[in-house]
């Protein structure tokens, strides 16, 4: 079904799927959500991937809508975090539970439907301000190191 009614469709699919995975459940007494993207996170190498295959439907939807391809880097952007992050043991199952890919995705849709030029614009800027936050960050790090490394070797002569 293509057009604004398979649109529709797709798109309705895409939110409750996005519940499923990112706020099925409830932690007792709290306000904390968690879906089956979490839970699938706990299984070692497959979970992750599992969830990276459905936040590929979303961004799929994203094409179908005719979202522009700013926007559908941002979204596998997300995806790619979640699954990158999502395999390193522990830290990664906490971050499966908290980052919640599949429902930032569906509301940079939500945004892009209701206001298209002012998320377009947004979503650009952040993919040249984060990969050039993460670059600096690097560089950083490695200034450090060699600051210490040489630090180091003074004080070890």
């Amino acid at each position: 079904m293509n057009g604004p009614a398979g649109d529709a469709t797709h798109y309705a699919r895409y939110a409750r799927l996005s519940g499923m995975l990112d706020s099925a459940f409830r932690v007792p007494g709290t306000r904390f959500r968690f879906g089956f993207d979490g839970l699938m996170g706990l299984i070692p190498g497959l979970g992750d991937f599992v969830g990276a295959i459905f936040g590929a439907y979303g961004v799929l939807v994203a094409r179908q809508m005719g979202a522009p391809l700013a926007l559908q880097a941002r979204m596998l952007a997300n995806v790619g975090l979640d699954a990158a992050v999502g395999a390193i043991p522990l830290a990664g199952d906490l971050f499966d539970f908290a980052f919640k890919p599949h429902l930032r995705n569906l509301a940079l849709l939500d945004r892009w439907r209701a206001d298209p030029a002012r998320t377009v614009r947004r979503t650009r800027l952040m993919l040249v301000v984060v990969p050039l936050a993460i670059v600096l960050m690097a560089v950083v790090t490695l200034v450090l190191a060699i600051l210490g490394l040489i630090a180091l070797t003074r004080w070890l002569a």
